[in-house]
């Protein structure tokens, strides 16, 4: 399968690129950015002509997508203006959705975002442990866009029954060098509630967006992505409890179970993470 792999220099997407390699995948890495190489194409994707030519075919560098895998956009809020976050990550996905679909291309995986539960949580959440269940919270821009973008691939998939977008919830991603800092967060259950104290290894990541592109059936689905435990050393019970108590638990959480429920990822993707920091610390 050759995919086209938006947003290939980015943290996530460098993970995504090597891991998808080493699974047998053929992966044309696009971004704004990127080391000169026969399987990068440097590509704006706010310029839709762009777009749609990179995925048709590129000199010698190939001849045509089977899937997309789109990661490119500014990666969280806050980075630049909110003007400048709307027009770049709307523009860009639609750009990517809409020259998927002219060019033929029939399966598309692509970055949603954890914060569309809600995030920072300054509001807290309708219950722990969260799921894909309640509708869209955007709390900020980025998000806004983010929940956009997922009502954008409802109608698309409405449009064209054969067509497949998966729409990947990605909680805060980490790479293994980050894990040193994680016993730090312990000492105030407050630095990291924003999110419900979750993460998501990259390798992880990776290993999502591959279930998707070989699983997911037509049509639209969302999914949280997350580590299977938390970022804590302290208990689920006490964390909740000290941040948290009025929210409902519906049901029993393990000690450091993940919050961010990733049983719905699990049932339809066979998504299964391996790596907690845990193991590197």
């Amino acid at each position: 399968m050759r995919i086209a792999l938006t947003g290939s220099s980015g943290k996530l997407g460098t993970v995504v690129a090597r891991e998808l390699r080493e699974n047998g995948f053929d992966v044309i890495g696009m971004d704004v950015t990127g080391r000169r190489d026969p399987s990068f194409v440097q590509v704006d994707l706010t310029d839709y002509g762009q777009v749609v030519d990179a995925f048709t075919g590129v000199g010698d560098r190939h001849d045509g997508i089977d899937a997309v895998v789109h990661l490119g956009a500014i990666p969280a809020p806050g980075i630049r203006s909110d003007v400048a976050t709307f027009h770049n990550n709307m523009t860009a996905t639609f750009n990517v959705f809409w020259a998927a679909v002219r060019s033929g291309i029939r399966r598309i995986v692509y970055a949603s975002s954890e914060t569309v539960l809600g995030l920072p949580f300054d509001v807290p959440p309708p219950y722990i442990p969260v799921d894909e269940e309640y509708p869209p919270r955007p709390e900020s821009v980025y998000s806004l866009v983010k929940t956009m973008e997922e009502g954008m691939a409802t109608e698309l998939v409405r449009w064209h029954p054969d067509l497949s977008i998966t729409a990947l919830r990605f909680s805060n991603v980490m790479n293994p060098e980050d894990y040193a800092e994680f016993p730090s967060f312990d000492a105030d259950a407050q630095l990291r509630k924003w999110n419900l104290w979750g993460y998501i290894d990259a390798r992880d990541g990776a290993q999502a967006v591959q279930r998707a592109l070989e699983t997911a059936p037509p049509g639209f689905d969302r999914f949280i992505i997350a580590a299977a435990d938390t970022v804590m050393s302290r208990p689920n019970s006490e964390l909740i409890a000290e941040v948290f108590p009025s929210v409902p638990v519906t049901r029993e959480v393990k000690a450091n179970e993940t919050l961010l429920s990733i049983d719905k990822a699990r049932r339809l993707l066979g998504f299964d993470p391996r790596h907690s920091w845990r193991d590197h610390v």
